[in-house]
């Protein structure tokens, strides 16, 4: 029994690996209008339905995220005060000054994004990353707005709700933040070095690590 040669072998795996990237390149084509309609095989239109489902999938959750984002921003502000902690003037002073910071972090990191501003957790499209200004030292100045100011109210509140809702706040933006820097990361390779040197909430905390 006689083996194949090296040559043969290499020359199976490159028609194996090829033809993937073929059907890929395709399927790109069709959904350009760039090729015939009646070029779409089978597997290719599975892709292209898979990959529609994928996305329609992945707007609904971040559509999800946001309604849930309002809405504890809204109770937030609108649910009755308790009387758990005093409001003195020290607590409402220390209130404000969180609430001034919040509202400062939250249009600064909105005026830099500009058009690519967006309350989805998906970064649109052909937006450029911004890594300057407030983004220079934190990567997400919004998130830590929201974050800040939620505290001022929850200082104002007086109310053991208001720190759960708060608290629930934190771990919805950590999610948003953690899915958006995938899908920046991969628009935006250069993202992941941005993110090893600049902390996600807080300055120099939350940093990504090095990719190995």
């Amino acid at each position: 029994m006689t083996l194949p040669s090296t040559n043969t072998r290499r020359t199976r795996m490159s028609k194996a690996t090829i033809v993937p990237l073929d059907i890929y390149k395709l399927c790109r084509w069709i959904q350009a209008g760039q090729a015939s309609s009646a070029l779409a095989t089978f597997p290719c239109r599975q892709q292209i339905a898979i990959q529609a489902y994928s996305q329609k999938m992945r707007r609904a959750l971040a559509f999800g995220l946001v309604v849930v984002q309002i809405l504890l921003l809204v109770g937030l502000v609108l649910l009755p005060h308790g009387s758990i902690w005093p409001t003195n003037a020290f607590v409402v002073a220390a209130a404000l000054v969180l609430i001034v910071v919040g509202v400062s972090l939250l249009i600064a990191g909105s005026g830099q994004l500009g058009s690519a501003l967006t309350a989805s957790p998906i970064p649109q499209k052909d937006a450029p990353l911004v890594t300057s200004g407030i983004y220079g030292f934190i990567r997400s100045p919004i998130y830590t707005g929201l974050i800040t100011g939620g505290l001022g109210l929850t200082l104002l509140s007086g109310s053991l709700l208001h720190v759960f809702i708060w608290i629930a706040l934190i771990g919805l933006l950590a999610i948003k933040a953690r899915w958006e820097e995938r899908m920046l990361i991969a628009q935006h390779p250069e993202y992941r070095l941005y993110g090893e040197r600049v902390g996600r909430f807080i300055p120099g905390i939350g940093r990504l690590r090095p990719y190995r």
